[in-house]
């Protein structure tokens, strides 16, 4: 067959020896049967992302570890240059969890090597020789639903003691070979510990494989596997070899009538005072503000406004308004004073005050004319 072009490059490097055809076309890659050190093995050709079906990428990727913090702000900024790193966690995480479940003796194909956007691994075949078909191409007698149901179950348990979870696990993307179900497809595999959304998804992955055998044994459709699995994991007692029953009590919670009502009561009456502050706060700037100046001698302006009156300056007396009160009868201004202090009689040791004459106190200038001793002209 022609060689796609994303494989000409491993051809060209000795990679692979030789591409034999074309196993399936899926949402998220190519896969190709290859013949690579001699072996016959796949080649999982990934898309790039404009041409993925898969959309649901940033829920997935939460609590995954990238390469560096640049990385990481990059991604949440979606840049040119983040979009190019969670296209390359998208599909590295594959890789790196192909290689943590295979460890762990969990059912998935063995990854031999990841070269540009190429994984090539283990080809799944199955009793024929030819590659292994897909459990949805399957039907299957009860006895047989029930026993890859119970060895499905026994995995996804494995994973999630391994910290994993599929995420997209169906009828789908699970092969049968002779021994069994094998797990494909894990771009999308999520961390356990550190995404919000990980017991959703492994109830989801559950519940998907209950419903599928359920069509051939209805007593599946009965069990409560995902709760009582993810109840252990959370109280740190799931272990690989733990025993489940598939039943689940739901923990019985007696509702609380009387702290309902309670909290309803410190609702309402919170709302009630924050309505009387408001209620206050606009008596206080309203006419009653205003009244309450006048009643204290403000005038009914402001003390700025009225500040700002008593600094300008007196034509008449050369000072500033509003400096003392006016005089009452009987009384002298303050401007007609002399240095004498209150009691009218001068300081100790200060020249007597001269006389003022009323020509000069008036600005008049004085008569030209001399006066006698009598004071005639």
């Amino acid at each position: 067959m022609k060689i796609p072009a994303r494989l000409i490059p491993l051809v060209e490097d000795g990679i692979i020896d030789e591409v034999l055809g074309q196993v399936k076309s899926g949402k998220e890659a190519d896969v190709f049967i290859v013949r690579a050190g001699g072996e016959i093995r796949c080649a999982k050709v990934y898309k790039d992302a404009n041409n993925r079906s898969f959309r649901q990428a940033v829920q997935y990727q939460e609590g995954r570890k990238v390469r560096n913090s640049r990385s990481a702000r990059a991604m949440s900024r979606r840049s040119n240059y983040g979009q190019k790193e969670a296209e390359v966690s998208w599909i590295t995480t594959e890789v790196a969890a192909l290689h943590t479940l295979s460890a762990a003796g969990i059912r998935v194909p063995r990854p031999f090597g990841f070269f540009d956007g190429v994984l090539i691994m283990e080809l799944v075949v199955g009793e024929d020789g030819l590659p292994a078909p897909r459990l949805n191409d399957l039907a299957l007698s009860p006895e047989t639903a029930l026993l890859y149901h119970e060895e499905l179950i026994a995995q996804v348990v494995r994973m999630l003691c391994s910290g994993i979870i599929h995420g997209d696990l169906s009828e789908f993307n699970i092969l049968v070979d002779a021994d069994g179900p094998v797990i494909i497809d894990l771009p999308q595999a999520v961390n356990a510990a550190g995404n919000s959304s990980a017991a959703m998804m492994f109830a989801r992955d559950v519940d998907n494989i209950a419903r599928y055998f359920g069509r051939f044994e209805p007593g599946i459709l009965g069990l409560k596997y995902a709760k009582e699995i993810w109840a252990l994991y959370e109280k740190g007692k799931l272990t690989p070899h733990a025993e489940l029953t598939g039943q689940f009590r739901e923990p019985a919670k007696k509702a609380d009538v009387g702290g309902v009502l309670a909290a309803i009561g410190d609702a309402r009456k919170e709302h009630e005072d924050r309505l009387l502050k408001k209620t206050r706060s606009r008596e206080q700037t309203g006419p009653e503000r205003y009244r309450r100046a006048e009643e204290s001698g403000d005038g009914g302006g402001a003390t700025g406004q009225r500040h700002r009156q008593d600094s300008r300056p007196d034509r008449q007396g050369g000072g500033f308004r509003g400096q003392g009160r006016a005089p009452g009868p009987g009384q002298a201004h303050p401007s007609d004073r002399g240095p004498e202090g209150p009691s009218g009689k001068p300081p100790h040791g200060a020249p007597p005050a001269k006389p003022r004459d009323g020509a000069h106190q008036w600005g008049r200038r004085p008569s030209s004319g001399r006066q006698g001793p009598s004071g005639r002209g």
